[in-house]
């Protein structure tokens, strides 16, 4: 009976788009071309102008949309309400000059062909929304998301995201149906009510939600009650006619005013990367490559002009604001394409008569020109880095676009050549204590809610999150540790994560402990722990004379370092020591 069962539809299709996907994205990279160019292709192959693998795009649109709300939930936790609030000029003056210069010479253009006013500003809306998932795929790959073009790019998609619903209400009332000001101010006074709920919920509740969560120790109830958290709130948004992306990235600003939020961006950083990639497929089987290949020079005309005018508005909206003018550049490229968005408000304007720019095959020349314009954004961007390079050569390096410069997404610089701590438990302080008096650089990793109190009281800072996770590992500086310690874990814990520190570091020392003689010689006998101190009288000087010895600290030293610890108040009493 289970052989003969047919798959369900959802999972047919989305194998089908995985194993496509997957297979041309590695093609791409092998090729050096970046993976989103890589799913549109894949889209365009396998959708219904190309070998029509896939028959049911509704099913894949549900996926995608997933993906985009995904991406504004990370995107959201790695913001916070001071940075929002820092912002709050870039969004409001930058965003609203971004979009009406754009909606402005886009109409009086499509005008000047002898096109109603009315086709001619919902072209222009058309226009002005930029894509958010492909900025943020960019911005995220060159860990640029807190640099000076992340902080503009991503402040006007906030305003754009705002703005799209007002322009979805406004859109019926350019086609001559029942939709006023009234309804436009309305939804605006909404979403802004949503917002202030948002930051209310976040600055009172929600810190104190997820450290009772976490408490529980268990990667599947956190996991479960951080989706929990962006989905519901996307529901909520999208009940009140406000964009499920909007309440996405909400929900990631709730979680990150807590102290879990990188342990959460950790977790839904794995799902994040699949639904992603199933929206860019989904995108690229708009395409009707016919279309594209019998109207090549009119599409790639109407593309340049896009990016021209986009270009123009963008710098000059951020120019507006002071922005340096490297700043203004790059960011004006990293913008210069039509947004996901776009296809909302298209499918609005095409049930009350609009087309983009009053053509003929206006629908399929404007998704021609988008999904070129979002294949081409990855490549535009380095074009934008060298351009801005050249206009500002000799002028501060703050102001640089490189990637090598863009700060860490930790508070903190990266550091190399240290220790990384995983725990933090009595031994595992008494470690840190003399790193410090040692001068030594460290990183504590925990899922404790407890540890990171205890060491916020005591000034230290603690990463919290699952180590097994690449994201946390990279903020850990895994790859460039000297030495990792689990001091404080059983034996199976320890193993696992000796094996995560090999995956990242091969060369990386592992410093561990263990109570029982046989089980620290079991772990030693793997070769995955280079020592094991199972010494229970003599354990903490041993662990403190291990770690410090890796770093050639003197003998003497060690020693002078060991006793300040062990008999001083750098460390709390210990809770056992077995």
């Amino acid at each position: 009976m289970l052989l003969a069962a047919s798959a369900p539809p959802l999972l047919t299709e989305l194998a089908i788009l995985l194993v496509a996907g997957t297979l041309i994205a590695f093609v791409s990279s092998r090729f050096g071309v970046v993976p989103i160019v890589g799913f549109l292709v894949a889209g365009a192959v396998i959708g219904p102008s190309g070998v029509g693998l896939i028959s049911d795009i509704d099913l894949v649109n549900q996926s995608a949309d997933i993906g985009v709300m995904l991406l504004l939930f990370t995107l959201g936790i790695e913001f916070s309400l001071e940075r929002m609030r820092q912002l709050a000029s870039l969004v409001v003056i930058g965003g609203a000059s971004q979009v009406a210069l754009t909606m402005g010479i886009v109409a009086a253009i499509v005008v000047a062909f002898g096109v109603e006013w009315q086709t001619a500003v919902f072209t222009g809306l058309l226009v002005s929304l930029s894509s958010t998932a492909i900025v943020l795929k960019v911005l995220v790959g060159r860990r640029a998301t807190t640099s000076q073009t992340g902080n503009v790019s991503i402040a006007l998609l906030i305003f754009q995201d705002l703005a799209i619903v007002a322009m979805v209400l406004a859109v019926p009332l350019l086609g001559g149906q029942t939709s006023g000001p009234v309804d436009i101010l309305f939804a605006l006074g909404k979403a802004a009510g949503i917002v202030v709920a948002v930051i209310v919920v976040a600055r009172t509740l929600m810190p104190a939600l997820l450290r009772h969560v976490s408490r529980f120790q268990s990667a599947e109830v956190f996991l479960l009650a951080i989706l929990a958290i962006c989905f519901g709130t996307a529901y909520v948004t999208s009940l009140l006619d406000v964009s499920i992306s909007l309440g996405a990235f909400l929900a990631g600003l709730m979680v990150s005013e807590s102290r879990v939020a990188a342990r959460a961006l950790g977790e839904v950083m794995p799902l994040q990367i699949l639904f992603s990639a199933t929206f860019f497929v989904s995108i690229g089987m708009l395409l009707d490559v016919g279309y594209l290949a019998r109207n090549l020079p009119l599409v790639v005309g109407l593309a340049a002009s896009v990016v021209v005018i986009k270009l123009f508005a963008t710098a000059s909206a951020a120019l507006l604001l002071r922005q340096p003018r490297a700043v203004a550049i790059s960011g004006a490229v990293v913008l210069a394409q039509v947004g996901e968005f776009s296809f909302v408000l298209e499918r609005a304007g095409e049930e009350v008569g609009l087309v983009p720019a009053g053509l003929a095959n206006g629908t399929d020349a404007f998704i021609a020109v988008t999904v070129l314009l979002m294949a081409f954004s990855p490549f535009g961007v380095r074009w934008g880095d060298s351009l801005a390079a050249r206009l500002e050569a000799g002028a501060d390096d703050r102001h640089r676009i490189d990637a090598d410069d863009m700060p860490d997404p930790a508070d903190d610089e990266p550091l190399a050549d240290h220790a990384v701590v995983n725990g933090f438990g009595p031994r595992a302080r008494r470690i840190v204590s003399a790193l410090e008096l040692a001068r030594i650089p460290y990183t504590i990793v925990s899922l404790d809610p407890d540890a990171q109190r205890w060491a916020a009281s005591t000034g230290r800072r603690v990463l919290i999150g699952d180590v097994s996770r690449h994201l946390i590992a990279d903020r850990a500086g895994l790859r460039d540790a000297r030495i990792v310690l689990s001091v404080d874990s059983p034996p199976s814990a320890v193993e696992q994560f000796a094996r995560i520190a090999r995956e990242h570091n091969p060369d990386v020392v592992v410093l561990a402990w263990a109570a029982d003689p046989a089980d620290a010689a079991d772990l030693e006998r793997e070769g995955l722990v280079d020592h094991v101190v199972a010494e229970r009288q003599a354990a903490h000087d041993a662990l403190i004379a291990h770690a410090l010895g890796h770093f050639e600290l003197p003998e003497p030293e060690t020693e002078a370092v060991t006793h300040a610890v062990l008999h001083s108040e750098l460390t709390p009493p210990d809770e056992d020591d077995d």
